[in-house]
């Protein structure tokens, strides 16, 4: 069984720094893209960054220069660096382990951003 666990939401203020952690069980994680989505109220979830397993990486406009997204395939973990936070970017962060058949969400974690 694959569990994804985030960790390193919480509460910020507008320009601040956040690091959010995802730990992954099992042994399929150096295979895997990895991925942070948000979903803030109100609004569909959306792809914030991913990695690919060999380290190619992709963000959604809104993030980029800021947000920057790692992965540690010795500790089977994907990071997501959070600078210059905006009080838009608060949401339910949430990692995602895909597979070409399959994928796993993590429980999410909050992040907010006060203005």
């Amino acid at each position: 069984q694959v569990q994804l666990v985030e960790s390193g939401g919480g509460l910020v203020q507008a320009g601040g720094s956040l690091r959010l952690s995802c730990a992954v069980s099992g042994s399929i994680f150096s295979l895997a893209v990895m991925g942070w989505y948000r979903q803030a109220p109100g609004k569909q979830r959306e792809l914030v960054a991913e990695i690919s397993n060999y380290g190619r990486t992709n963000y959604v406009d809104s993030v980029k220069g800021r947000f920057t997204i790692s992965r540690d395939n010795a500790k089977n973990t994907v990071y997501l660096q959070m600078n210059s936070l905006k009080p838009e970017d608060t949401a339910v962060y949430y990692c995602r382990l895909t597979r070409p058949t399959f994928y796993y969400w993590g429980q999410g974690t909050q992040v907010t951003v006060s203005s």
